[in-house]
């Protein structure tokens, strides 16, 4: 029977995150733009991992296991695991970038097993084709088995959001403007020295992305991670989290503004500035 808790942690230590700098380094320097370059390494215990996939579980399923299936009215893909990681129908593509493929992916390379009733690779498309198919199967052996699979990586899964943090620097920096990129990089640097500048990272490039996608737009101007990072300017780590959760809020008000009118995203801001003053506290 499922019940709203993971079951016990993994024992062993991950470590996560080397050589930040040095891979944007090479990106950068590919581009012929050169800028002082830090090393940054972050190490994450299992335990601080699972912190933060839990707190990142807590946000986007108000930390249940029903809400690690959903699909968001309005929308067209499946909303999966702590992340909401999308899944697409097959045949349907949109602006937002499918994340929940390679999910199954890297929990595959892990060890895990797969749920066989629903996923047999990391290729397969959504098997639901609307919001009303996938309502009408929340009671049926491959929804329960695909949330108890799904319960039971949490871990795994956080795993998988430090890693696509991990990467996403190179394309901050690559996709930045010359000129910004030196700041875009001392930003990161400062929210990377605390714990909870780490937990704001990463869940922040997950809720909204990195910000490098031109599909992820409104009026040619984004709201992802780089878009916040480009609007900080300040140098105390102390302050870094806090600079960083009002500058999130002004970034996703501005995308409500410049949102088509149909998709009503004015419904969703209250909780996304609740979401970001999480990263402070408040």
């Amino acid at each position: 029977m499922l019940m709203d808790k993971c079951r016990p942690s993994r024992k062993q230590q991950f470590r996560l995150f080397s050589r930040f700098c040095c891979l944007a380094g090479l990106l950068v320097a590919a581009a012929s733009t050169l800028w002082p370059q830090e090393l940054c390494a972050i190490n994450l215990s299992h335990r601080e991992i699972l912190r933060i996939g839990k707190k990142i579980w807590q946000n986007e399923c108000n930390g249940t296991i029903s809400g690690l299936t959903a699909w968001n009215e309005g929308e067209d893909f499946a909303s999966l695991g702590i992340g909401h990681f999308i899944w697409y129908p097959i045949g349907r593509r949109g602006p937002f970038e499918e994340s929940f493929p390679k999910l199954v992916s890297f929990i595959s390379k892990r060890g895990a097993k797969l749920p066989t009733l629903i996923l047999k690779g990391s290729e397969q498309p959504c098997p639901w084709n609307s919001r009303g198919e996938f309502l009408q199967a929340q009671h049926t052996p491959e929804m329960n088995q695909l949330r108890q699979f799904l319960a039971d990586t949490i871990d795994l899964q956080a795993e998988f959001l430090i890693a696509r943090l991990e990467g996403a620097l190179p394309k901050m920096l690559a996709e930045a403007m010359p000129a910004d990129r030196p700041n875009v990089q001392v930003q990161f640097n400062r929210l990377t020295r605390t714990s909870q500048g780490c937990y704001a990272l990463v869940d922040y490039v997950n809720f909204k992305g990195e910000g490098v996608l031109h599909t992820e737009r409104y009026q040619g101007l984004g709201w992802g991670l780089l878009q916040v990072l480009d609007a900080m300017h300040g140098s105390s780590d102390a302050t870094a989290v806090d600079e960083f959760a009002r500058t999130a809020k002004a970034i996703l008000i501005r995308r409500v503004q410049n949102a088509p009118a149909k998709r009503h995203e004015s419904r969703w801001l209250s909780g996304w500035i609740r979401r970001v003053n999480s990263y402070n506290g408040r």
